[in-house]
C-alpha cells in the first residue's frame, strides 16, 4: 500500500485425459494378456500419482508465494512484506499482479483515498475542480488514480519487466538506526527475482513514469515538470515512510501479542 498520497498532499509536503483413460481401461483389458494389463494399470497409476503430488506441492507453494496480509497498525494492508527470507520462493508475474491488486483495491483504501480527497478539499488544491460534493468527488477519483497507478508502476508492471522482486525483505535484527537505514536503502536496492541486489528502477522509474501519467488527468494548469517532479519525489517519500513501518511492525505486533498472552 502507498502510506501516503500521490496527488493530494503534494501542496503541504492485476480431468478431461482422466476420464477417457478410465473409459478406455475396460476395453483394453480385454485385449491385453494378464500381465500387459498389469503394467498399463501400473503405468496409470504411477502418473496419477506424480499429477497428484504435483497439485499437492503447488498447493502448498501458493501460500509462500503469496505474504499474509499483516496489516500496519492492524488496519494498513501489507501483503508485500517478508519476515523470512530465506524460505519464501520466487514470486511469478501473475502473484505480482494479484498482491498489487490486493493491496490497491482492499477495502481499507475506500475511506483512505476519502481522507487524502478530503484534505485536498480543505486546502483547495488544485482550485480548478472547485468545492462542494462535485469537487471532492473530483479529488476523490484523482487521489484514487494516483494510488492505483502508483502501486501497480512500482509494484507489478515494472517488477515484470525487469525481474525484480518488489516485496520488501525484512532485515529483522541489529539495531535502530542500522535497521531505519536498510529500510530506507531499500528504496534504491532491491532483489532480483533470482535473489540479487540490484538498483531499485522499479521504485524510480515506477513512480516517475506514474507522475508522468497523472499529468495527464490532472487540472491543465497542473501538467508542468515542475509539478510531475514534486508528485514523483513526494511518492518517493512516502514509500520510504513505508519501507519503515515495514521493516518494525512485524516487531511492535509481536511485542503487543506477547503483552497479551502475559495478562
Amino acid at each position: 500500500m502507498k502510506t501516503g498520497p500521490q496527488r493530494s498532499w503534494i501542496n503541504i509536503l492485476g480431468p478431461v485425459g482422466i476420464a477417457a483413460l478410465l473409459l478406455a481401461v475396460p476395453t483394453a483389458a480385454q485385449r491385453l494378456p494378464q500381465a500387459g494389463l498389469a503394467r498399463v494399470s501400473a503405468q496409470s497409476a504411477s502418473k496419477a500419482d506424480e499429477k497428484s503430488n504435483d497439485d499437492h506441492n503447488v498447493q502448498h507453494r501458493e501460500p509462500e508465494a503469496s505474504p499474509k496480509n499483516d496489516r500496519i497498525f492492524w488496519t494498513l494492508p501489507n501483503y508485500l512484506t517478508v519476515e523470512n527470507a530465506a524460505q519464501v520462493p520466487r514470486l511469478s508475474i501473475w502473484g505480482k499482479f494479484k498482491l498489487t491488486a490486493k493491496d490497491s483495491f482492499d477495502p481499507v483504501e475506500i475511506p483512505y483515498v476519502g481522507l487524502v480527497a478530503a484534505i485536498g478539499q480543505a486546502q483547495n488544491s488544485e482550485r480548478a475542480y472547485g468545492q462542494g460534493a462535485p469537487g471532492y468527488g473530483r479529488r476523490y477519483a484523482t487521489a484514487f488514480a494516483d494510488n492505483t497507478t502508483g502501486n501497480f508502476m512500482t509494484e507489478a508492471i515494472f517488477p515484470s519487466l525487469l525481474r525484480q522482486d518488489p516485496r520488501y525483505f525484512q532485515l529483522g535484527k541489529g539495531g535502530f538506526w542500522r535497521r531505519t537505514r536498510y529500510a530506507f536503502s531499500r528504496l534504491f536496492v532491491i532483489r532480483s527475482d533470482s535473489g540479487h541486489g540490484q538498483f531499485n528502477y522499479s521504485e524510480i522509474a515506477g513512480n516517475a513514469v506514474g507522475a508522468g501519467i497523472a499529468a495527464a488527468y490532472h487540472p491543465a494548469q497542473d501538467r508542468n515538470f515542475s509539478n510531475t517532479m514534486s508528485i514523483w519525489g513526494t511518492q518517493i517519500m512516502w514509500d520510504g515512510v513505508a519501507n519503515e513501518m515495514k521493516e518494525f511492525w512485524p516487531d511492535i505486533h509481536h511485542w503487543f501479542r506477547r503483552k497479551t498472552k502475559e495478562q
